[in-house]
């Protein structure tokens, strides 16, 4: 009710906040968050951190030469279709209190135009956990939980070099990723990249989606936090790291109550589109006969958590 604190919709409630009190620049701040805090829970398989500076290439160099490779990257993924499993759930403990779940298909209608096919939905009980899916939800599912950094977004982020580190079989280029600014209506990863060496790809990503919401002083306004989440990314017809698997795992912390929320995305059955949208690959077209399926690198990927 207006002008009186209630118990608030938390997580994934959508609520309308004027973003003008919450525009701030993020730079450093945000970069120590991330530095300081996200490690704490994203590196228990990882090699150790070694901060020192790459050898023979500057910090500079690797963001330029993995951002025109997310180009690249975004640009042939828009063109494969793939099923996208969406598990959503709240925990009392080891007990499922609520679950929201969607299955759909990314596909194309004969003019090329990208389609979601909705091919499993069954009746959302996530309300029995006391939160509910918001457009911000649904929107970072399908757009940031798979972060894409391209040349064109990098303007928007402050990139942090923190060293280099071993992914199983992949040797890594580390960086802290913020964003500069909070524009109104727009959503923003924050959080850590691993970037291959040899392919000068993101493999792996693990932070959260801003801005949060919360209640303003007075104690009005809807909340919406949302959870830290790994993503990780395989490579596909021996070219593209396209993601596979995500997993959030988090208590959010509401002004009212503490939240255990899981959620699990899977990407499968990457299939190239057959289309006659040409696809490049380090400023080369990739012929159709090139792409039969899917063929992981030899070298080891890094491994998401049993599925």
């Amino acid at each position: 009710m207006p002008g009186e604190p209630r118990l608030v919709q938390p997580t994934f409630q959508y609520s309308f906040v004027t973003l003008s009190s919450m525009r701030f620049i993020a730079r450093f701040a945000l970069l120590a968050m991330a530095a300081i805090v996200l490690p704490l829970h994203a590196l228990a398989d990882e090699g150790p951190l070694d901060t020192s500076e790459a050898k023979g290439i500057t910090a500079d160099q690797i963001i330029h030469r993995f951002a025109a490779k997310e180009k690249e990257f975004k640009e042939a993924r828009d063109q494969y279709t793939y099923r996208q499993d969406v598990r959503v759930q709240t925990l009392d403990g080891d007990t499922v209190t609520g679950e929201y779940r969607e299955v759909f298909d990314v596909t194309f209608n004969d003019d090329g135009k990208r389609l979601e096919n909705v091919v499993y939905a069954p009746q959302s009980t996530i309300e029995n956990g006391g939160i509910s899916m918001s457009k911000e939800d649904l929107f970072d599912i399908r757009n940031r939980l798979p972060f894409v950094l391209t040349s064109d977004e990098i303007p928007e982020y402050q990139i942090l070099y923190v060293g280099q580190q071993q992914e199983d079989e992949l040797h890594c280029y580390v960086f802290d990723v913020a964003p500069k600014e909070i524009q109104k209506d727009k959503r923003y990863f924050q959080g850590r990249v691993w970037v291959d060496d040899h392919d000068f790809q993101i493999v792996k990503t693990f932070g959260k989606t801003v801005p949060d919401f919360h209640l303003n002083k007075k104690g009005k306004g809807q909340e919406n936090l949302f959870p830290k989440f790994t993503t990780w990314r395989e490579q596909f017809d021996g070219k593209y790291w396209f993601p596979t698997y995500t997993k959030a795992d988090d208590t959010l912390h509401f002004s009212l109550q503490e939240v255990h929320i899981r959620e699990i995305v899977k990407y499968e059955d990457y299939k190239r589109f057959g289309s006659n949208v040409k696809i490049t690959y380090e400023g080369k077209e990739v012929q159709k006969g090139d792409e039969k399926g899917q063929t992981p690198d030899k070298r080891q990927a890094p491994q998401p958590p049993q599925k």
